[in-house]
């Protein structure tokens, strides 16, 4: 098989899956099709990724799909989180359609939606041609809105339309971002099909012309940063983890925001190398970065909503991966290594949260206590979860923030440092106040403990044994990979 095939398979088999689903009208047919296109996306990303580490970068379309090593890695990760996403539903949604919150009539639009999700964030990380790649966070912005409203009531109708209007007009900014750029390289030799292309930017880019690259970048990282969560463009996203079902707050959480974030990682290396390696749009990433942590910080001291609380703490790891890609050299590589831990641990915070909220009834922190006693997986699933999310050792959260923390020192950025380790400090306080409340707090409900079964313990015990795993060690291979993915983020 050539190469180039595997990336039309990376777009066509989620959305072929998606209109199988909606051409069903059984529940059992519906989970077997989701299951057997996530399962086979899975494996088909791993084959890439290894095709791309040992061959280099693939192409196919005449170079309008693309992938290289950053691309690869963040496909390997959307599947991943999309497998474990798709399997926490699949025991999710039989609990929703008992308690008469979901109508089983959903299933087939929900499958083509979910399904159709991933082909869109495929699409994103596929794409050489800029212009396709905004098409895709576009794509993404309209299929996941209808995921929001599953459950239709008057908030999770709200939640859509800010979720829509906010993101549709942070897409339209970077789409004149992407204008820009285009109009930067001008003056390029090459034929009008090229002048999109970020392979022919990226080998050029220091012929790009500075001014227009400044302006695209400013318009480019309000665009993509108000879907990514950057503060303050935020607040489309704590209604809308709060309002959607857990599976898909996972996943906007776990992966949808890193897409949009993917997007500022390509356009760096171009702005830096066209402006002279200055650090200009670097110390860019690094304000919004600090902002969106304080700003996230100082609403979760308050929060009494548990999926909200989640939410704000989703914004304040896409501000520690933007001060990590902003300070450059190893913390490039952080940002990177944090995004996989990231990736790992929220979604199981919210699988976890969403189980709670199941059983309690709630979504009220100062409601759901004594869950240890009531649901000991899913009690200990959010525990530990939550304390990797805050950085708590041997866990590799840990150990990626610790990394940051040294790119700052070495920058000699003190207010930096100081802000950083401020909002930290105050997101692990609160954090931890609200789950010993969560977890051993005097409950007045009468909930009956609650059944385990096999396919729970492997949704908590899988990713904490990863974050474990690569808190204690990271193997050679994952090594090279991030090192790898970030010398292209860096122009070397």
């Amino acid at each position: 098989m050539e190469d180039g095939l595997i990336l039309w398979a990376l777009l066509v088999i989620p959305f072929l899956g998606g209109f199988c689903c909606i051409l069903s009208s059984k529940g059992f047919t519906i989970r077997w099709i989701a299951c057997a296109t996530v399962w086979t996306m899975l494996a088909t990303a791993f084959v890439s990724l290894w095709i791309v580490s040992i061959e280099g970068a693939i192409q196919a379309a005449h170079g309008w799909l693309f992938l290289d090593m950053l691309s690869s890695y963040h496909v390997v990760l959307l599947q991943v989180v999309f497998a474990l996403s798709t399997l926490f539903a699949k025991s999710y949604f039989p609990a929703e359609i008992a308690h008469n919150a979901f109508n089983s009539a959903l299933l087939p639009r929900y499958g083509m939606l979910w399904l159709s999700a991933l082909g869109a964030m495929n699409l994103v990380f596929v794409s050489n041609n800029i212009g396709i790649m905004w098409v895709g966070v576009e794509a993404t912005t309209l299929i996941t809105a209808f995921l929001i409203c599953i459950h239709v009531t008057p908030k999770s109708l709200e939640a859509m339309w800010k979720y829509l209007i906010m993101c549709s007009v942070g897409v339209a900014l970077a789409f004149i971002g992407t204008m820009l750029v285009g109009a930067a390289g001008g003056n390029l030799k090459g034929s009008h099909s090229q002048s999109l292309l970020w392979t022919f930017l990226y080998e050029n880019a220091g012929s790009l012309n500075p001014f227009f690259m400044k302006m695209a970048f400013l318009f480019l990282v309000v665009g993509y940063g108000t879907k990514a969560g950057f503060a303050p463009m935020h607040s489309w996203l704590p209604d809308a983890h709060s309002q959607a079902p857990a599976p898909v707050s996972a996943l906007f959480s776990g992966f949808l925001l890193s897409t949009a974030f993917y997007c500022i990682m390509r356009y760096l290396p171009l702005v830096e190398m066209a402006t002279g390696k200055t650090g200009w749009a670097m110390d860019i990433l690094v304000f919004f970065g600090l902002f969106s942590i304080i700003i996230a910080a100082a609403f979760m001291v308050f929060q009494q909503d548990i999926k909200r609380l989640l939410a704000y703490s989703s914004i304040e790891h896409i501000g520690i991966m933007a001060v990590g890609l902003g300070l450059g050299g190893v913390g490039t590589f952080a940002a990177l290594f944090h995004l996989l831990n990231h990736s790992m641990g929220k979604p199981l915070c919210f699988f976890s949260a969403g189980k709670l909220v199941q059983i309690y009834g709630t979504n009220s922190i100062y409601r759901i206590k004594n869950a240890l006693k009531i649901t000991p997986v899913w009690a200990t699933g959010f525990f530990l979860s939550f304390l990797a999310l805050i950085g708590m050792a041997p866990f590799a959260i840990f150990m990626s923030k610790f990394q940051i923390l040294k790119a700052i020192i070495e920058k000699a950025d003190y207010i930096s440092l100081a802000l950083f380790l401020f909002g930290c400090a105050v997101v692990f306080i609160s954090a931890l106040r609200y789950m010993l409340l969560i977890l051993w707090g005097e409950s007045e409900a009468n909930i009956h403990p609650q059944k385990a079964y096999k396919k729970d313990i492997f949704l908590v015990a899988f990713p904490m044994l990863v974050l474990l795993i690569l808190g204690l060690f990271m193997p050679e291979f994952l090594q090279n990979i991030l090192q790898k993915a970030a010398n292209i983020i860096q122009g070397y």
